[in-house]
């Protein structure tokens, strides 16, 4: 049935088929009738960063910017979802079209520029969620904050989601928002995960519960610089890194009609690039920082070498689009296969 509406949605422009396909997903949940349309996968559970997993598939942020359909989503059988990201203040993103189908390669560019309604929109809607397992809130900072003043808004983005949220993601790696990645390197970097560790430890004491917080980084990194931030993340005690975001490589689509919009290409493409970087911080790291795993999972296989790479959990995005809910399902038993031998 996911296919059939897939074949229906996919003649529209990504972005309406995304909004539409979402308000759908809505509508059938209300509706009660997700349990008959949706085989949910069995409990394979996890203990992570101190927080207790259903199962170790997640939904990786961006799909759900604002918290809108967090209900929805989350009865479909996912260990996890992560909304955002958000920042202090509502954007609008950058202009359309902003989002590109590459079907042949099971891929998607999109530059959406962290398009959402800012923290006070979706605090609202995570208050009065239904959705009550694992939730992830990703955090970025304003196109219009300069880079030499992203400690504030991580530090408010942080402090505003804390009591809401079961972990934190800082995002310092998409590629929509204009110097962005320059925080993923040398004192930049350093700063920013003390920052955001002195951030933590205040809203521990002022809310009396820890929440673990995980930092996002690029697939766009050569081995040292890897291995910098592995050190990095060390030294700072992190709780977490999610290994990756989107790719700025256009390698694997070159000559497709849509290879020089600009963003981040996201899908099988970057599958290679993923799996690359978190079995060079899994090698650096241990079990010391666990490793959530995302980029290019569009079948069972995938998910189960992420996990054989070195990743605790895994996420999904574009392999969600393009294949449904029966992805999620698919990724847990083969993981599940990978742990029983």
């Amino acid at each position: 049935m996911y296919q059939l509406m897939r074949n229906l949605l996919f003649r529209l422009p990504p972005e309406t088929a995304h909004d539409l396909s979402l308000s759908g997903l809505d509508l059938v949940q209300k509706l009660g009738l997700l349990d008959k349309l949706v085989r949910r996968p069995g409990d394979l559970p996890v203990r992570v960063m101190g927080l207790e997993f259903p199962n170790p598939v997640g939904l990786a942020a961006g799909l759900d910017k604002n918290a809108d359909h967090l209900d929805a989503l989350g009865a479909l059988g996912f260990g996890f979802i992560e909304v955002g990201t958000v920042t202090p203040v509502a954007q609008p993103g950058n202009p359309r079209p902003r989002m590109f189908r590459l079907e042949e390669h099971q891929a998607i560019i999109n530059r959406m520029g962290f398009n959402n309604h800012g923290l006070e929109h979706l605090l609202d809607r995570v208050k009065h969620r239904r959705y009550s397992g694992v939730l992830g809130i990703n955090v970025g900072k304003n196109k219009a904050t300069p880079n030499e003043e992203s400690e504030s808004d991580y530090r408010k983005g942080i402090a505003a989601v804390y009591p809401q949220a079961d972990y934190i993601t800082v995002n310092v790696s998409s590629p929509n928002t204009p110097g962005l990645r320059d925080l993923q390197f040398g004192d930049s970097l350093k700063g920013l995960m003390f920052a955001i560790k002195d951030e933590q430890s205040r809203c521990q004491k002022e809310t009396g519960r820890y929440v673990p917080i995980a930092v996002k980084i690029a697939p766009d990194m050569d081995d040292e610089a890897v291995k910098f931030v592995a050190a990095a993340l060390r030294e700072s005690a992190m709780d977490g890194v999610i290994a990756t975001n989107t790719t700025i490589s256009r390698e694997a689509v070159s000559g497709h009609r849509h290879a020089d919009e600009a963003g981040g290409l996201s899908g099988l493409p970057v599958r290679d690039a993923s799996t690359h970087v978190i079995g060079l911080l899994h090698a650096e790291l241990g079990e010391a920082v666990p490793i959530i795993g995302v980029g290019g999972v569009t079948d069972g296989n995938s998910a189960a070498e992420k996990i054989r790479a070195g990743a605790s959990l895994v996420q999904l995005y574009t392999g969600f689009i393009y294949r449904g809910p029966a992805l999620i399902r698919e990724s847990v038993e083969a993981i599940r296969a990978l742990k029983e031998g």
